[in-house]
């Protein structure tokens, strides 16, 4: 097998097919090296956000925390006047509620890097939008916040 031949640090292979370009190599090879400088305990606390994300908020995204959103102004009017949260879930809920009217939402991979120095504590910031999360889930579950669905 060509995979126990190669020799370099990473290994790649493609599908015979050709439908894989090997221009987007350079695209994955950035992001095995970004993976690899993000600490196992950030690593840990990304996986955890993201489960209690799609388990109490948002299914149909992978990564809500995606610095680009692009909406059309239709759909700025009937999202952003339901918005709560001011803080860490902001995007939670604003995708939480997007989902919920039905409107329909797109992922694109883009290019994403860690700052290095940043003022966060990790942990602390996690925590708290792990207490955002359930206090938009806990809210609406409860009719504390109700969503509108008319004008759709």
């Amino acid at each position: 097998m060509g995979v126990f031949s190669a020799r370099g640090q990473w290994i790649s292979f493609a599908d015979a097919d050709g439908v894989t370009q090997f221009s987007d190599l350079a695209k994955v090879e950035k992001r095995a090296l970004e993976a690899m400088k993000r600490s196992a305990f950030r690593t840990l606390l990304m996986y955890a956000f993201h489960f209690e994300v799609w388990l109490f908020a948002v299914k149909s995204i992978r990564d809500t925390q995606c610095g680009f959103k692009l909406f059309s102004r239709e759909s700025v009017r009937k999202i952003f006047p339901q918005m709560h949260v001011e803080r860490w879930a902001f995007d939670v809920e604003l995708l939480y509620i997007t989902e919920k009217l039905n409107i329909p939402i797109f992922e694109v991979d883009v290019n994403w890097q860690e700052i290095p120095g940043s003022k966060l504590d990790p942990f602390t910031a996690s925590f708290q939008k792990g207490i955002d999360i359930l206090a938009i889930w806990i809210r609406y579950l409860f009719g504390i916040w109700k969503i509108q669905y008319q004008n759709q």
